[in-house]
């Protein structure tokens, strides 16, 4: 019996390290392969984005997960409010539907969360089991090689336009500016930054060359440079605020973190001076030299939400329904764009959840990321985690740095809103929570014998989901990419039938009808996905036709709001030609009153919220 520990010990160490490719090639699949998918197919630009990373992530943990004790399951106080908040936020997104919020939005909600889940716990798990590191390790590889594929694609995007062909390189989303296979220039600064960290990491710990290693994250700095992110030039601070306060990093490793800021500048204003002498035009000097809002219209929607808040403070406004709530509700001066989320965590869960749940919820998460902290700031001072019998660079720190990153991006958009950085953030999140138990206590009673079968099948489980959720996805594909010989009301028809994604077979069905009263039904959930242009021009016809003029007029008013150019068909019977003009100014007043106008062309004399249009 004395025996049985050290032999147990020894089957641990031999299968840690005949698993570590597997983890590393997982860890790859689930962290890289997303943001390198650039072909997509209407009517999601990132779903297969999103589908790779629930597969690759489910396989990850199918990896790291088998080898785990019963006995290390989370247990600290800072992992459980974590799966509490997140517990949460799934309960109150499959409330929602209480609020008539479309089943297939609530689903696709809480089936982003739960995976979160599951990768925190898995997380914390491993770090309790003495795994953290290796399983840090393989994450931190995956998001090197991120981030030098993303790095590659954003000078090509930028240097050579006409090379992306949409389907290995995606064009880019904003002309001149790098957005890598995410098509999104604040999400590839986001992913760099963790890049960064993740070389930093890696040369501290001999696995890369110090020397590649800091060459590499310059890199990333530049490309995120050209993405023009101003939430990346505030990442590139939390970099330098890194290397300042963590004296366990080595000296070249601080000194290229403190220098971080500055490279940035300096590369800014060389790049700007490269482009004007060759008669080009820098995205990034133009967007700061322009006249508009520097907040990107974020001012204004942060300030209707909070005017939501006030109207709407006990229970919100439906989780995943505050573009529904927000539109519908007078804004003389809001933003022309069409929001579907508040760009502030914190704002977003207040308006959709209500005040009370909002600050459990954000206490929870306040509460977890301070625990974090501190096991960060400790996490190097003690044994750590053991690897081949030596103590390794910390990775507590490090995993920090990441979860902080992905905070601040928070206040500004919505990255967690995304597959492909909510779980990744719930990793590092979980990693930071636990600290590792003795080998002895781990492995007590033949409890390393005793694997976590709920981890092993809801690994399983996710990888299942996530190949499911793709033929789920494919029902819709085919209403905007024809495959077949049916017809589109056929393939409309088939496309509702989606669990997961209904809502566009919905929106196709509403808007391509002549009569779209008589498709009334499709406007129970269409425009909880998203009320743009198309669809509220739509509804509001329909309601005119059903005789419900004031609503339609209110749809219309709240069209007139957004002062889009894509409204003007709507709006041009509204506008007569200047002969019938000054034939109804010649005209008697009682005849001008007379003449019949359509719908859109007069205001609503009836007040409406938003819930009567559920």
């Amino acid at each position: 019996m004395a025996r049985a520990a050290p032999a147990a010990a020894a089957s641990a160490v031999d299968r840690e390290r005949a698993s570590g490719g597997a983890m590393i090639g997982t860890a790859i699949a689930a962290v890289a392969l997303p943001t390198m998918i650039a072909w997509n197919v209407a009517p999601s630009a990132t779903f297969f984005n999103q589908a790779a990373a629930f597969v690759g992530w489910g396989a990850f943990l199918l990896v790291l997960g088998a080898g785990l004790p019963r006995s290390v399951w989370p247990r600290s106080h800072g992992t459980l409010a974590l799966l509490a908040a997140l517990a949460l936020c799934t309960v109150s997104a499959l409330a929602a539907m209480a609020d008539s919020v479309p089943s297939t939005l609530a689903l696709s909600n809480a089936g982003t969360i739960v995976p979160a889940v599951l990768v925190a716990a898995v997380a914390a798990s491993a770090r309790r089991a003495g795994r953290g590191w290796p399983a840090f390790r393989a994450f931190a590889i995956a998001l090197t090689v991120a981030g030098v594929a993303s790095a590659a694609i954003g000078l090509v995007q930028v240097f050579a336009p006409k090379l992306p062909d949409g389907d290995w390189i995606a064009l880019a989303a904003i002309v001149g500016r790098a957005t890598g296979n995410l098509r999104q220039p604040n999400h590839l600064s986001s992913l760099l930054l963790w890049s960064a960290v993740a070389v930093i990491w890696l040369g501290e710990t001999k696995t890369l060359d110090g020397r590649i290693a800091a060459a590499l994250m310059l890199l990333f700095v530049y490309v995120i440079v050209l993405s023009a992110s101003r939430t990346g030039a505030l990442g590139t601070l939390t970099l330098a605020g890194w290397g300042l306060l963590d004296k366990r990093l080595s000296r070249r490793a601080r000194v290229v973190l403190i220098v971080t800021p500055l490279f940035y500048l300096v590369t800014w204003w060389a790049t700007g001076v490269w482009f004007e002498h060759g008669h080009r035009v820098f995205a990034g000097q133009a967007r700061l030299s322009g006249a508009g809002d520097i907040s990107t219209n974020r001012f204004a929607i942060w300030s209707n939400a909070l005017a939501l808040i006030a109207s709407h403070p006990w229970l919100g406004v439906g989780f995943g329904d505050f573009n529904f709530a927000w539109t519908l509700t007078p804004f003389p001066g809001r933003p022309t764009e069409f929001f579907d989320h508040t760009h502030n965590l914190v704002l977003n869960l207040a308006v959709e959840m209500g005040i009370p749940l909002a600050v459990v919820v954000l206490a929870l998460l306040v509460f977890a990321l301070w625990r974090a902290l501190c096991n960060a700031i400790a996490d190097g001072r003690g044994s750590g985690d053991k690897s081949d019998g030596e103590t390794p660079f910390p990775i507590q720190r490090a995993a920090f740095v990441i979860v902080f990153l992905v905070a601040v991006h928070s206040m500004l958009e919505y990255p967690l809103w995304y597959s492909y950085f909510l779980l990744p953030t719930a990793f590092a999140f979980g990693l930071c929570l636990e600290q590792p138990v003795a080998a002895d206590v781990a492995l007590a009673d033949g409890a390393e014998s005793d694997v976590t079968r709920p981890y092993v099948l809801s690994a399983m489980v996710l990888m299942l989901a996530g190949t499911l959720a793709v033929y789920d996805y494919m029902r819709v594909v085919v209403i905007f990419v024809p495959t077949d010989a049916k017809p589109l009301e056929q393939r409309i028809a088939d496309g509702r039938g989606s669990v997961l994604f209904g809502h566009h077979a919905d929106y196709a069905a509403a808007t391509i009808a002549d009569h779209p009263s008589k498709v009334m039904i499709v406007f129970q959930r269409a425009p909880h996905y998203l009320l743009d242009t198309r669809l509220m021009a739509a509804w509001a016809r329909a309601f005119a036709e059903r005789g419900e003029v004031e609503k339609a007029r209110w749809i219309s008013d709240r069209l007139r709001e957004f002062r889009n150019e894509d409204a003007d068909e709507f709006f041009a019977p509204c506008r007569p030609a200047p002969a019938a003009s000054a034939l109804r100014a010649a005209a008697p007043p009682a005849a001008a009153a007379s003449a019949v106008q359509p719908f859109q062309c007069r205001h609503a004399t009836q007040t409406f919220r938003f819930e009567d249009f559920r």
